[in-house]
């Protein structure tokens, strides 16, 4: 499964290459959201992609990112007060006497401290990094679909709530922000030929298991296409609707049995990249003629997957 991915967030570039329009009034209602719920995960990478923003909605959006990253810098700021004066008060108990309480208020005060630190650095960053356009599960990620005609970017979920279900459904199924191909008429019927999208990636990482002379091993590989500068990556959505009226737009990515350079890495899937010239009829699909949308997945970009050790 594809548990994380580095994807496309330069709007520019979809608009020129893909000829398609980008929904602001949804991503202005996506971060005006987060204003209020940190439960809502923008990576930086599409929160700086509204810094150059030509548009008066682009230029609000992007005075929402520096809003949120004020109020998360004050946030953190009275954390390391608070974490400071917990080392300070611990170092001064251990001084007088060593106690097991003492000493573990001083592990978990230093450990949050610097993790704290970390992440205010990085929030108050400038400098763009590769790390800023890696996306989880959870995370919002902009999706290429059909819409009144046209090509339309929308902000998404990677973790697929279908609509109809109960919001605790992401709970009961944490994994569905994959979708295997060979469940796509079981599982995903629902969206399968009727919803389907488009997430621009330049890369994808994976956890592996491997065997080795010193013993098993963990790790993360990350996988790039070496004859590809982007993917088409194959996705199924679902606008879901809440009892409240509130509504989540979420995906999630297909994937299909390895080529043999990720099966020899050892992983056993990976994500579907179409070809350029399959993009509207993927994105307009019909239900009652399934074969073709399988022929598009059949007649699929094959890069040759360079994989590195994650870092």
């Amino acid at each position: 499964m594809c548990y994380s991915a580095i994807v496309e967030q330069a709007f520019e570039g979809y608009v020129r290459k893909y000829n398609s329009k980008i929904d602001l009034e949804t991503f202005y209602e996506l971060f005006y959201a987060r204003m209020s719920d940190d439960r809502i995960k923008i990576p930086k990478g599409m929160e700086d992609a509204f810094s150059s923003a030509r548009t008066e909605r682009g230029r609000q959006i992007f005075e929402l990112v520096q809003e949120y990253r004020r109020q998360q810098a004050s946030r953190m700021e009275q954390d390391l007060f608070a974490l400071r004066k917990r080392k300070a008060d611990a170092e001064r108990s251990l001084v007088k006497r060593v106690t097991k309480a003492a000493t573990e208020s001083l592990r978990i005060a230093t450990k949050k401290l610097t993790w704290t630190q970390e992440k205010l650095a990085d929030l108050k960053r400038t400098n763009p990094e590769s790390s800023d356009s890696r996306i989880y599960p959870g995370y919002y990620v902009p999706v290429m679909i059909w819409e009144d005609g046209q090509r339309v970017i929308k902000p998404m979920r990677y973790q697929c709530r279908p609509a109809g279900k109960p919001a605790t459904y992401d709970m009961k199924f944490p994994g569905t922000y994959n979708a295997r191909r060979d469940n796509l008429e079981g599982f995903w019927k629902g969206q399968f030929g009727h919803s389907h999208g488009l997430m621009l990636t330049h890369a994808f990482f994976e956890h592996v298991t491997l065997d080795g002379p010193d013993g098993v091993k963990k790790l993360i590989l990350e996988f790039k296409p070496n004859a590809l500068s982007d993917m088409l990556v194959a996705v199924l959505w679902s606008r879901w609707t809440g009892d409240d009226g509130s509504q989540l737009l979420s995906f999630a990515a297909i994937t299909d049995e390895p080529p043999p350079e990720i099966s020899a890495a050892g992983h056993d899937r990976c994500v579907i990249p179409i070809k350029s010239k399959n993009i509207d009829r993927w994105l307009q699909p019909s239900a009652s003629n399934l074969a073709d949308c399988y022929s598009i997945l059949d007649d699929r970009e094959r890069p040759y997957y360079e994989h590195r050790l994650a870092a």
